[in-house]
């Protein structure tokens, strides 16, 4: 080849890199003037922010964060409203929220980690680690003399515990006489080791296997995480999930010296106006160590459990949870026929239930903008979250007022409006 071909060449190839660098300069640049942050439409994250605003503004809710991160970035966060209105004290990302059952997953994530060290197997039978919950009877109706007692079929295993179908319930507002029983035992009072012995001397209210009820399932597997681990829950969690996860903000209860970072529960009265339900000053509430309820952490420090999820079990170079491990966990374990009910009451259409998360299988089916795979759960007073895998997003909604169907609207219209901002 002679010099003047190889210069022709040369120039060409410069001139081939310049026009590529132009175009490269010009989609960044129509990306930062379209707002657009990890595919997400800045625009359409400020519907978010208004719509939500507006439940505040019109007193339905006292304040609101939420928080959203797109392949591994930190896109939206926002903080609006009062934490405490008679205190005048704003919400801020810092606001501490009582997340309810959005302990649920954490438990479950600590039960997963005793299942890779080989601890268990998902087909053992509870009893097999927790004897007092051995030969369980089951509650076959009432007649003059109060329960009817039959054999079940099956004892409850590892995995009815993780999805809901193990015969445990948590003591509904029924007039049964098993209703009764689970009241006059008062279950959730006491330590994890105290309610599993209580639940011993209650029979199943179904035959295991069969339905999915909202239950004391994951207390149980609170305290499988005990026997098997040799330490209390709540060490268990704090050493082994939140303190690798670098949660620095996430504990259980409320602690005294956080009380005036938390956000105040509320309840609207008959009037419609919220007024504070004094939840957390309950006798015990403060303290007390559960698997099903009693972690309180901020939008932000939960999002770091959420991203861990995300990223299939590893998050900043710290593993809690293999791939396939994640994998199963956000896999629809109900039983054929078995469909997943509302927490609090209805049917989930199109979604079904994993290893102690809710999972979107059909988003038409669910009717809302999700993605097959999607999981996460919510709290009693209201938080919210999700993960998507496929779409490498984690979402996060903190509000604290109790009532449940206001709740489940507010989280399917925190998911569409995450879902609406994706433009890429």
């Amino acid at each position: 080849m002679n010099g003047k071909s190889m210069m022709g060449k040369t120039r060409a190839a410069m001139i081939c890199g310049l026009l590529l660098g132009t175009a490269l300069h010009s989609l960044a640049t129509l990306a930062a003037d379209s707002g657009v942050r990890a595919g997400m439409s800045v625009d359409r994250l400020q519907r978010m922010d208004a719509h939500f605003h507006r439940y505040v503004d019109q007193g339905s809710l006292a304040g609101v964060v939420t928080y959203v991160v797109r392949h591994g970035k930190v896109v939206h966060e926002d903080a609006y409203g009062l934490a405490d209105i008679g205190a005048k004290r704003p919400m801020t990302q810092d606001s501490y929220f009582y997340v309810y059952s959005m302990t649920k997953p954490i438990t479950s994530v600590a039960l997963l980690m005793l299942y890779e060290e080989g601890r268990f197997q998902l087909n053992d039978p509870i009893a097999k680690y927790l004897p007092e919950l051995a030969n369980l009877k089951l509650y076959d109706g009432d007649d003059a003399n109060g329960m009817v007692l039959k054999e079940p079929a099956r004892q409850p295993t590892v995995e009815d515990v993780f999805r809901h179908t193990a015969g445990f319930q948590y003591g509904p507002a029924g007039e049964r006489s098993i209703d009764n029983a689970y009241r006059d035992a008062n279950v959730l009072s006491g330590t994890l080791a105290e309610l599993t012995r209580k639940l011993g001397k209650l029979p199943l209210a179904y035959e295991p296997g069969t339905r999915w009820v909202y239950s004391v399932s994951h207390d149980v597997q609170a305290r499988l995480v005990e026997v098997l681990s040799g330490q209390s829950f709540d060490k268990f969690v704090r050493e082994r999930i939140f303190q690798p996860l670098g949660m620095k903000e996430s504990v259980f209860g409320r602690p005294e010296a956080l009380k005036n970072q938390f956000a105040v529960i509320y309840a609207p009265n008959k009037d419609g106006k919220l007024e504070p339900t004094g939840a957390l000053d309950a006798p015990g509430m403060a303290t007390r160590v559960l698997g099903g309820f009693s972690v309180a952490s901020t939008a932000s420090d939960y999002a770091r459990f959420a991203q861990m999820l995300v990223n299939s079990g590893e998050l900043d170079g710290v593993r809690l949870l293999s791939r396939k491990t994640i994998d199963l966990m956000d896999s629809n374990h109900l039983p054929d026929g078995v469909t997943r009910g509302q927490a609090g009451g209805g049917t989930a259409g199109g979604e079904g239930y994993g290893l102690g998360v809710r999972v979107v299988v059909d988003p038409a089916r669910a009717g809302n903008l999700t993605s097959a795979g999607t999981f996460g759960w919510s709290g009693a007073a209201g938080t919210h979250f999700f993960v998507d895998r496929s779409e490498d997003l984690v979402a996060v909604f903190m509000v604290q007022k109790m009532g449940g169907a206001d709740g489940q609207r507010m989280a399917a219209e925190f998911e569409t409006l995450v879902y609406q901002a994706i433009v890429d």
